[in-house]
């Protein structure tokens, strides 16, 4: 599809704005998917272009937060394969079922994932004080079973759509792990990266997509990706909740009414 100047550079910056956001949160589909639908693309090759052009935002961003990466290989490796699997599952889906199948669950998720986040610091502060009095760890380093499940079932929505995909992420790690919310969010970044990656590859195969659409989101999403890290590692724990929270809600709003 043929698209004018001002088409184009609404893309782009629309890429920009969701590799920043994805990068601090997650949720950048809302900003990039509407636009694509505006110049004229149907939803599932908008959705299918919108998840090929954010893969470069996605490992812009998590190169961004390499400091923050430092000693999670293990986890990194353990939390990615499961997500692999989940982002491949969810890109079948797209291509499968009626495009309104996680409707209803969604904004579900998301709103479990926000409380999560507002709780996390009370409910870690429990956590620990019951590790003081038994004198053992309540918690797996990694998370175990629960959070690769939960992990799962978020790169699977990821795979199919991927709004708020961050936001989840987020929920369910800072309430397994123990660590800084900033580390949790560059585990975030490198894992979304791969979920995008892997549903990008099987998309590449078997759905239609736009190519300059791609491009131009692929251009504004890395650009993005690196403003993203700059703004989101600045942020004190508070603040970057904040953000979190406001994005979800807006996330379950526009998954509502659209």
């Amino acid at each position: 599809m043929a698209l004018s100047i001002w088409e184009s550079l609404a893309i782009f910056t629309a890429g920009v704005g969701a590799g920043t956001i994805n990068t601090i949160v997650g949720s950048g589909t809302l900003i990039t998917f509407p636009v694509l639908l505006a110049t004229g693309l149907p939803p599932v090759t908008a959705n299918v272009s919108n998840t090929l052009g954010l893969v470069p935002g996605s490992i812009s961003g998590a190169i961004g937060y390499r400091k923050e990466l430092a000693g999670q290989r293990g986890r990194i490796l353990r939390l990615g394969l499961v997500s692999l699997v989940g982002g491949l599952a969810g890109a079948v889906l797209l291509v499968t079922l009626p495009s309104d199948s996680f409707d209803t669950i969604v904004p579900v998720l998301i709103g479990l994932a926000l409380v999560l986040v507002v709780l996390q610091p009370r409910l870690a502060r429990a956590l620990r004080a019951r590790e003081r009095q038994t004198g053992a760890s309540a918690r797996h380093p990694d998370g175990g079973p629960g959070l690769l499940g939960g992990m799962l079932l978020a790169s699977a929505y990821g795979g199919y759509f991927g709004a708020a995909q961050g936001v989840l992420y987020l929920g369910f790690m800072g309430l397994a792990l123990q660590e800084d919310l900033q580390r949790i969010n560059a585990v975030k970044n490198v894992v979304a990266a791969l979920v995008n990656g892997i549903a990008a590859v099987f998309f590449l195969f078997v759905a239609e997509f736009d190519w300059t659409a791609v491009l131009l989101i692929a251009a504004g999403s890395t650009l993005g990706g690196q403003l993203g890290a700059k703004i989101g590692r600045r942020l004190p724990p508070t603040a970057l909740r904040a953000v979190i929270v406001t994005v979800g809600v807006i996330a379950i709003v526009q998954l509502i009414v659209r």
